[in-house]
């Protein structure tokens, strides 16, 4: 595939789409990785490219202004000549003139265009969820709408009993709401944890009186004067409501990658170096499907781990720099004082081992496929997840009994690996 030279030469041009963590990571490293250039980012909201992570926690709580959010000040990215256009939608690709076409009529000509949309809510499949006070959660505008709602006393149901539910159903509790999730299965976390880990953030929100409805299912939401003011169950149970927040995952923003004739796999298809189907356009983050090299398929991850590591990677390809190092992936959610840190991904296991007492608030799940570690749920246990990054990288092997041993050290575990 054609490669670019990019490395100096200020009569290019590279076009970068969105405003979140991948876009401004592979910003910064083409500026650093010596790129003279003109670079244009794109983006659909009015701030300054931001994180996302805080959003449902501390940004919600009003412990974290609005500023902190911003990955750099405005001066960054003019004394960087960064040129950001923000409110506005690019509409169209048109590969062969290379040019994007934005909402308002203008046109941006690129050398290298990246792809970092994003995703957006999965909306709400039921009667009802356009009440006022029916909210999703995604960017800044969404918890600014929110989070003059979150008073103390009022009942908020969250529907959709994932991370995003959960960490959202912890920080209303810690605001003094009365908090209901509902989940469709037949426990939290179903598709993305084992049983055990399950059980212990069931037990974990009941105990801060949260309630936790399981094989729920949402019938219709109803409402008083245009506003929500209950969620009414498939068997007639009537929840009442003064705010409903759903969180039932996500969709990749594909349609502008689509309509240019990318190829489309579960999010805009990539390969090692983010690069799509036409060799001068890359993808990066939730939008993108890339190779997971550690486990031998391709998958769209969600994570910022994985944002800024593809963001890094369609820089280093632009600049036909190395490829940079490609890690295990991995995840963080905090509810309450619990740090689950998770390594790896789970799918496909044949056994799961645990590590530590859950009732000891201090314990790790792990996650073996023939006798290979592929994931760990680490819960307030660092070392275990440290560890585990590693080892999975390898492709170790290890006996389940000396993962369960809490008087081996996880050092003395990762030394006894066989790769």
């Amino acid at each position: 595939m054609k490669q670019m030279s990019m490395e100096s030469g200020k009569s290019t041009q590279i076009v970068l789409i969105g405003g979140g963590q991948a876009a401004a990571q592979a910003v910064q490293s083409l500026r650093m990785g010596g790129y003279s250039g003109k670079l244009v980012l794109v983006g659909d909201e009015p701030v300054l490219p931001y994180q996302r992570p805080p959003l449902s926690k501390a940004y919600m709580k009003g412990e974290f202004a609005e500023e902190r959010l911003f990955f750099k000040p405005a001066a960054w990215y003019e004394d960087n000549g960064v040129e950001l256009i923000l409110s506005t939608r690019a509409t169209k690709i048109d590969r062969a003139a290379q040019i994007v076409e934005l909402e308002h009529g203008a046109m941006l000509s690129y050398d290298a265009l990246i792809i970092c949309t994003g995703s957006r809510p999965r909306p709400l499949p039921a009667k009802g969820a356009d009440l006022e006070n029916v909210f999703d959660l995604r960017g800044l505008s969404d918890v600014d709408r929110i989070q003059p709602n979150m008073v103390s006393g009022r009942r908020l149901v969250i529907i959709g009993a994932g991370y995003i539910g959960l960490e959202a159903a912890a920080v209303a509790r810690q605001m003094g709401l009365e908090v209901t999730v509902l989940e469709m299965a037949e426990r939290v976390l179903a598709r993305v944890t084992s049983p055990t880990m399950s059980a212990f953030y069931e037990k974990e929100h009941r105990s801060q009186g949260a309630t936790i409805l399981t094989g729920a299912r949402l019938d219709h939401l109803e409402g008083e004067n245009g506003k929500v003011s209950a969620a009414v169950l498939a068997d007639g149970t009537r929840l009442p409501a003064d705010i409903v927040l759903a969180g039932i995952g996500i969709l990749p923003n594909i349609e502008l990658a689509k309509d240019a004739g990318l190829t489309i796999d579960n999010g805009i298809a990539t390969d090692r170096d983010a690069r799509t189907s036409d060799p001068r356009i890359f993808a990066a983050g939730d939008c993108a499907s890339r190779p997971l090299v550690h486990y031998g398929h391709t998958g769209r991850l969600e994570s910022v781990h994985n944002a800024i590591e593809q963001g890094k990677l369609a820089a280093a390809a632009i600049l036909e720099k190395p490829r940079p190092p490609e890690d295990c992936p991995w995840f963080w959610s905090d509810q309450y004082d619990l740090k689950l840190q998770i390594a790896g991904l789970n799918q496909g296991h044949d056994d799961f081992v645990v590590r530590g007492n859950p009732d000891d608030r201090r314990f790790a799940v792990f996650y073996l496929r023939n006798g290979t570690l592929i994931a760990v749920d680490a819960v307030n246990s660092p070392p275990e997840f440290l560890a585990s990054k590693k080892l999975i990288m390898t492709g170790a092997k290890i006996a389940p009994d000396m993962l369960k041993d809490t008087s081996i050290s996880m050092k003395d575990i990762a030394a006894a690996a066989v790769a």
